[in-house]
């Protein structure tokens, strides 16, 4: 499929007939997320020193595994309304393939970002992380 408009999920479809999530709307969900991880590792960076930079990137392991593992969506996905589900059968992902995304991040942001700004051209709008995963970030329903 080379078009990035997508047919309205039909019963039982999944998530490989879905609309995906555009950009902006991801990176608001990404920018929420960021902020409250960023307070959470100041916080713990004043309470302990360097060792909380350990403990906030482990938090923020924690938190993108759980949330998106369990549910799809963290609490700025939720915010604006998106969720992270399997390409194939638009259920949950788990936690294994939730932290293969979350540590796929680092390898999208390696790049100059590039990894990030796949999904602009890429048809299923995937970002690396995404790829990794087998994963595909869609509207709440």
């Amino acid at each position: 499929m080379t078009d990035q408009t997508f047919a309205p999920p039909s019963a039982g479809g999944g998530a490989a007939t879905e609309a995906r999530a555009g950009f902006w709307i991801r990176f608001a969900a990404a920018l929420i997320d960021g902020v409250l991880l960023g307070v959470v590792s100041t916080i713990l960076q004043i309470a302990v020193g360097s060792a909380g930079t350990v403990l906030g990137v482990a938090v923020g392991l924690a938190y993108y595994t759980y949330l998106e593992g369990e549910s799809g969506q963290t609490i700025g996905k939720r915010a604006v309304g998106i969720r992270v589900v399997d390409i194939a059968g638009g259920g949950a992902i788990g936690f294994s393939r939730a932290f293969i995304r979350y540590v796929g991040r680092y390898i999208s942001a390696i790049v100059i970002l590039l990894g990030y700004l796949w999904m602009l051209w890429d048809p299923q709008k995937q970002t690396w992380h995404d790829k990794l995963a087998n994963s595909v970030v869609v509207p709440q329903r």
